[in-house]
């Protein structure tokens, strides 16, 4: 078969769709669904997975933890001086940081308090600690804190209502962002000592320690000394954040895969429906060019043509949708399925992440598949007799 495209076959192919323009209607409809579907799918876990692992990226080696009966506790400060001894350890870092209910918007925010003078554990904090002014009560917040307040009328200021009841004035002097939405959506970033009053924390305690090391290969060996050495505390490693965070993944994953099945179903009873043979018409069609000295070359060269302008048409126009849909207007409903319904999280918006990979999997799941469903029963029907297709 040449290789060469045939102007008058390609003519050909799009009037004989244009005759049947509701049945072509209707497939390129559906098949523009449900490729819609899959890429959007598709591009939301492709987003949602570049968001994590830049995220893992940034988080510390290892974190110690005081727990108690299950439960999470303040930890003791003096703790970081002694986990310094420990061979490996480049430095052991207290943090103070917690959420705060805001009960207006029924949201959690991420409060994080910084010193001035000591090491940030993320590189996003220390540009931050040089932007934030230590010596008044103030504050930077995340884009999604940024949105949340500004709906609830507090632009410059607001105030944080403390354990005793009493009311914590802070200014907002700013809003800050990072490498990634997930980071800083919902952080609030302020002096430790602001952190500590808010939470009504003790200057001998925090939240957590933060331990960093230079060498990957001793980060289980280090973890598994502290633990020994402090055996009332949970040792968490940066594997162990990773594969807690693929299960959530993964599990958010499996509802997926129920809609990518439910859509490769539903696409694969459209070609079997074609593959089971043409219409009396289509046959009679073939029949009849057939007998006016086309050959089966020729016939299966303009069925080609139609399958062709069909698919691809339903793949350009359904991934551009789909495109619109994630990146513009963030996925409503289908992105919940992964972040949940919850409105204790300010909701972030999905990062532009484009993998060609993604692209042409769609690409060969669709347009070759459609192809060969309209070539094959047109193949049948031009091997044999003009006169026996037009019986």
């Amino acid at each position: 078969m040449s290789s060469k495209i045939n102007i008058y076959l390609v003519e050909y192919a799009i009037n004989s769709l244009l005759r049947q323009k509701h049945k072509t209607f209707f497939i390129t409809i559906i098949l523009t669904i449900l490729i819609f579907l899959l890429s959007s799918v598709f591009l939301i876990t492709n987003s949602i997975k570049h968001e994590l692992n830049a995220t893992l990226k940034s988080l510390p080696e290892i974190i110690v933890q005081k727990s108690k009966a299950g439960r999470h506790y303040d930890i003791d400060i003096d703790m970081a001086d002694n986990l310094l001894n420990i061979t490996g350890v480049k430095s052991a870092i207290p943090r103070v940081w917690g959420y705060y209910y805001f009960y207006n918007s029924k949201t959690n925010f991420s409060i994080v308090g910084i010193d001035e003078y000591e090491e940030q554990y993320k590189d996003t904090l220390e540009k931050i600690a040089t932007t934030l002014d230590f010596s008044k009560d103030s504050m930077l917040i995340g884009k999604g804190v940024n949105r949340i307040m500004s709906k609830n009328y507090y632009k410059e200021y607001f105030n944080f209502i403390k354990p005793d009841g009493s009311i914590k004035k802070m200014e907002i002097s700013g809003v800050f962002s990072a490498d990634t939405e997930l980071e800083s959506n919902d952080m609030i970033v302020m002096s430790i000592n602001n952190a500590r009053e808010i939470f009504d924390m003790p200057s001998a305690h925090a939240t957590d320690i933060v331990v960093k090391i230079p060498n990957v290969d001793e980060i289980a060996t280090i973890a598994q000394k502290i633990k020994q050495q402090y055996p009332d505390t949970k040792v968490i490693t940066k594997d162990d954040l990773k594969i807690s965070y693929q299960n959530i993944f993964n599990y958010k994953s499996g509802l997926f895969l129920a809609l990518f099945i439910i859509s490769l179903f539903t696409f694969f009873i459209i070609i079997y429906d074609k593959l089971s043979g043409l219409s009396s018409e289509e046959k009679r069609e073939v029949g009849v060019l057939k007998a006016i000295g086309w050959r089966v070359e020729d016939v299966l060269k303009a069925k080609f043509y139609e399958g062709f302008i069909v698919s691809f048409f339903a793949y350009l126009l359904g991934l551009l949708l789909s495109f619109a849909f994630v990146y513009i207007f963030q996925a409503p409903l289908l992105k919940n399925i992964f972040i949940g319904y919850s409105e204790l999280k300010p909701s972030f918006e999905l990062p532009f992440v484009f993998d060609i990979q993604t692209l042409a999997l769609i690409f060969f799941l669709s347009v070759p598949i459609y192809i060969a469903a309209t070539i094959i029963p047109s193949w049948r029907s031009a091997t044999l007799e003009a006169d026996e297709v037009i019986r």
